[in-house]
């Protein structure tokens, strides 16, 4: 077998030149590629003068088989971004030449930008008409997706996704929920129990009795928290905040804002926000990735997609509320009650805020409550008696100032005192729960008194 003898490989190119003289001498050295063949080559550079005489206008290069290069300096370009800029510069000629050349040296680099006035011109952007039209047409198409296609597609997995599968996205967002509001650790947000107040709990959702449609058992919670709200995920769980307890001065306001969530779960309005909200991230982050700007981008679409499609799921729970509330002949305008207050508290939307709110404004809705007042036409009670919501303002402890004191003077009762409870077995208006419940101290009740994780 003949031996297979391998040519050596190349020598590696020299070091580039500096320049051999000062930069009045109007001659020096460069390196030169001329962007088809890969090889650097050691050219000889002048300026050069036309030929009537004058100031030099132009580059001229002297390739090693003495041809010549003529590059004007009115088209000579410099490249961005290179690593010791002041040092040295890569020039290329206006337009699509491939060529390259090189200039060593400070002192050179200066010379070359007092004579060459364009180096740094850009080139004008080409059917720029044509990248304006294409980009106002992606952008049409995302808003198309985001706004139109994907809350048309969430209603109808809504629709499709069964109990199972939404009671497991309900639990795993109320997981992380409380796990996020709580500020003193990794751990979730503590939730209320007391056995009085699971009671009194208990007969505030009996008297309502507002679950008969509902595709799946109710679950109520109370977390405690100070912030004044109240919210339904998917799966049936609906979340009370002790803050909201705290704010309400009777058992008909929080009965009120109870239905109104009843009413979100009902209408399946927690998993069809979920799906929509999925499909927006995923969309939105397909096309600006995992970027700050993307997630403020992302955060302002959220916004307007839930100003736009929540406040008329918002209205719809409310009307749902004011008809379970006069079944039940509890006074709807409780519900009214509640936003008066919070309004004189805290304001109104108006304007560019009220556009991007995800509830209709306090004074739409204190008007309708008012307007189902007249139209109810009943002799209401308080849903539940005083000791029951002497208890339920007890849930989460009863010890913050203030609370116990207000409630105690509401009730007739001294403060720090214990409220009596319904009697064994016995009950009081129609739809309350007996106080021995056999309530096992969780925070999560079921409709039948039991407790559930």
């Amino acid at each position: 077998m003949s031996e297979i003898i391998l040519p050596e490989p190349p020598p590696p190119p020299p070091d580039p030149p500096g320049p051999p003289g000062p930069p009045d001498s109007d001659r020096l050295f460069a390196w030169f590629v001329d962007g088809i063949d890969a090889r650097w080559q050691r050219v000889e550079v002048e300026l050069s003068a036309p030929t009537g005489g004058g100031r030099p206008d132009r580059l001229r290069l002297t390739l090693p088989d003495g041809s010549r290069l003529d590059w004007p300096l009115s088209d000579l370009r410099a490249l961005r971004d290179q690593a010791g800029a002041k040092q040295s510069i890569v020039l290329r000629q206006d337009g699509r030449d491939p060529a390259r050349l090189m200039l060593c040296g400070a002192e050179i680099v200066a010379h070359v930008r007092s004579v060459a006035p364009a180096l740094d011109r850009r080139p004008p952007v080409e059917n720029l008409g044509r990248l304006l039209k294409w980009s106002v047409a992606a952008v049409a198409s995302v808003a198309l997706i985001i706004f139109g296609l994907v809350p048309v597609l969430a209603a109808q997995l809504a629709m499709l996704l069964p109990p199972e599968g939404e009671k497991a996205l309900g639990d795993a967002t109320l997981r992380q929920i409380r796990v996020a509001l709580n500020e003193a650790g990794a751990t979730p947000l503590p939730a209320c129990s007391s056995r009085e107040g699971d009671a009194a709990l208990l007969a505030m959702r009996g008297r309502l009795n507002a679950e008969g449609e509902l595709p799946y058992p109710l679950q109520l919670h109370v977390l405690d928290h100070e912030m004044i709200n109240a919210f339904a995920l998917p799966g049936g769980h609906v979340v009370l905040f002790r803050g909201l307890i705290d704010a309400a001065q009777s058992p008909d306001e929080v009965a009120a804002v109870l239905a109104h969530e009843i009413g979100h779960v009902a209408h399946r309005d927690p998993t069809r926000g979920a799906l929509r909200t999925a499909g927006s991230i995923g969309v939105l982050g397909l096309l600006l990735g995992d970027f700050a700007g993307g997630t403020v981008v992302l955060m302002m679409a959220q916004s307007l997609i839930n100003a736009s499609y929540s406040q008329a799921a918002e209205v719809k729970a409310d009307d749902f509320a004011y008809g379970v509330l006069t079944r039940a002949e509890v006074n709807p305008a409780a519900l009214g009650h509640f936003f008066e207050r919070l309004r004189e508290e805290y304001g109104d939307a108006e304007g560019i805020v009220a556009h991007f709110a995800s509830h209709p404004t306090h004074e739409e809705r204190i008007r309708a409550a008012l307007e189902a007042e007249a139209a109810a036409g009943i002799s209401a009670t308080p849903v539940i008696p005083d000791s029951d919501w002497l208890a339920l303002r007890r849930i989460c402890g009863g010890t913050r100032s203030g609370v116990l004191e207000d409630v105690g003077r509401e009730v007739g009762e001294t403060p720090g005192g214990t409220a009596e409870a319904p009697r064994k077995g016995g009950k009081g208006r129609a739809g309350e729960a007996p106080a021995d419940t056999g309530v096992a101290p969780t925070g999560n009740l079921d409709q039948s008194g039991s407790k559930k994780d």
